[in-house]
């Protein structure tokens, strides 16, 4: 009699385990795939979408995500156009601007960063501690940043292309250079100058001098905009918490995630990346505050864009709110997340 109980017992749990197991495997067919292209390789920078990956943020949102990442050799913007991803994760609204000249029917849907991270770093006590000063300093800056910001801070600011040296990725000519200046990103260049020239860089960052374009923004091609409303809705939504979760919570899982991508990245540079972008408000500042995450603004994408029409870096006259679309954000997603007593940014 004991036996035949423990046999039912056995089999009870055995098709409760089946049943959850088909469940399972059930849910995760209802899902919609999503390949969400990002344009560099895994770092704290893209967390958001780590948190909504591990926590199963996106998962509740019913979509089965698969995040790629960039890097050197990858061209995941092209991706996104051929129908291979259906969001991409682009720098900053020039290139968005650039594919409205090119005629390439991709949109940016919400911007996860209200700043954008871009800065240039000075030797302390050196002539170069205030941003006025920096014109007239040795200036390494990469081809692309050479292209896009640097025009704007030549025009705006009097920097001269005379003074510059190419940006190679490497501090060393920086570092052994006191009289000079370096681009970088916030979140990554500075941690690398203090670890390997052992002193603390002026930070100056762009976005609080005027360069006002949103960054680490969500781009989709314009027939799933047009087509596909909803999935595009889910996804910016579950995006969304995810920041939040990701800067105001346990971000501990996502981060072994990132880590066990990018076997570069170390626990020392995460928690830094992190530091500076609550510091900066590079997340969670402005129209955030009120909006949500990912918010934008006509006024604010109209003022960029008359000041890269202005330095030659995009040509005037185009459609511009063809480039973007403020369908899927500003409603107050998450708000609740976010804590209250949050520090407010520098």
């Amino acid at each position: 009699m004991k036996r035949s109980i423990f046999i039912a017992a056995a089999l009870a749990a055995f098709s409760t385990q089946a049943l959850a197991q088909v469940l399972a495997q059930a849910q995760s067919q209802t899902r919609d795939k999503v390949n969400f292209a990002t344009n560099w390789l895994p770092q704290a920078e893209h967390g958001g979408h780590y948190q909504a990956l591990v926590d199963g943020t996106y998962a509740r949102y019913g979509l089965d995500v698969t995040i790629t990442p960039g890097g050197p050799q990858a061209n995941n913007r092209m991706a996104l156009v051929a129908g291979k991803a259906d969001f991409y994760m682009t720098a900053n609204l020039i290139p968005s601007f650039s594919a409205l000249e090119q005629k390439i029917p991709v949109v940016a849907v919400a911007s996860m960063f209200q700043k954008d991270p871009f800065v240039f770093m000075s030797h302390p006590g050196q002539g170069f501690d205030r941003w006025e000063d920096l014109n007239k300093a040795t200036a390494f800056v990469g081809a692309e940043a050479l292209a896009g910001i640097f025009q704007w801070l030549r025009q705006e600011y009097g920097f001269r292309e005379s003074n510059v040296k190419p940006y190679t990725f490497n501090p060393a000519p920086f570092i052994a250079d006191k009289k000079s200046i370096q681009q970088g990103y916030l979140t990554s260049e500075p941690f690398a100058v203090e670890q390997v020239g052992k002193f603390r860089p002026n930070i100056f960052l762009a976005a609080d001098h005027g360069f006002d374009t949103y960054s680490t923004l969500i781009e989709a091609r314009r027939d799933t905009v047009e087509k596909r409303p909803d999935l595009v809705q889910r996804f910016v939504d579950a995006s969304i918490i995810g920041w939040y979760n990701y800067i105001y919570g346990d971000n501990s899982a996502a981060n072994a995630r990132i880590k066990r991508e990018n076997p570069d990245m170390t626990d020392a540079q995460i928690a830094f990346s992190i530091a500076k972008m609550k510091e900066y408000g590079i997340v969670d500042s402005g129209d955030a505050l009120t909006k949500g995450l990912g918010a934008m603004t006509d006024e604010r994408v109209k003022s960029f864009y008359d000041k890269m029409t202005k330095a030659g870096v995009i040509k005037p006259g185009l459609d511009v709110q063809s480039a973007y679309t403020l369908r899927f954000i500003n409603k107050g997603v998450g708000l609740d997340l976010r804590p209250k007593d949050a520090g407010q940014a520098r």
